[in-house]
């Protein structure tokens, strides 16, 4: 192949070389495994070039499908206000394509009331709406209630 992409027939290695020289550009194997090897008369460096953007464009969209795990920590006492701001936080999360991890934390004595986290929970997850889904049933870690959920 010629430095425009046009096909430039069958020739020797010879007379490869001889064609790249002249045009003062590289002759680069594309594919080995053929019978007769594929090779392009191109600039090596702007093909090196080409090749590193391509592989960074493609790392970088595989990066962008990944979802992360965000974590939301509330404990059994908050207040309203900021309740409804750790839920607009929550949203703006699941908007993003993450799933989020709800972690009702109970310190000292709150123990002894567990229903009392799951009401939260249950009150946490109707505010962030319909279009929120819960993964799995909450589960208790230690002095921890946590659920995960994620956009439908």
């Amino acid at each position: 192949m010629g430095s425009d992409g046009e096909q430039l027939g069958i020739m020797s290695s010879r007379e490869a070389q001889l064609l790249a020289k002249e045009q003062g550009v590289d002759l680069v194997e594309i594919v080995a495994n053929a019978n007769p090897p594929v090779v392009k008369i191109i600039d090596w460096g702007k093909y090196q070039y080409q090749k590193m953007k391509e592989e960074a464009k493609i790392r970088r969209k595989a990066r962008e499908k990944q979802s992360e795990l965000k974590q939301m920590k509330i404990g059994l006492k908050i207040s309203e206000n900021d309740l409804n701001i750790k839920v607009r936080k929550m949203r703006g999360f699941l908007d993003e394509g993450d799933r989020v991890k709800i972690m009702i934390v109970f310190r000292g004595r709150e123990m002894a009331h567990k229903e009392l986290g799951n009401e939260l929970l249950n009150k946490v997850i109707s505010l962030l709406g319909e279009g929120v889904v819960q993964e799995g049933k909450p589960q208790m870690n230690g002095r921890n209630l946590s659920v995960q959920v994620r956009k439908k």
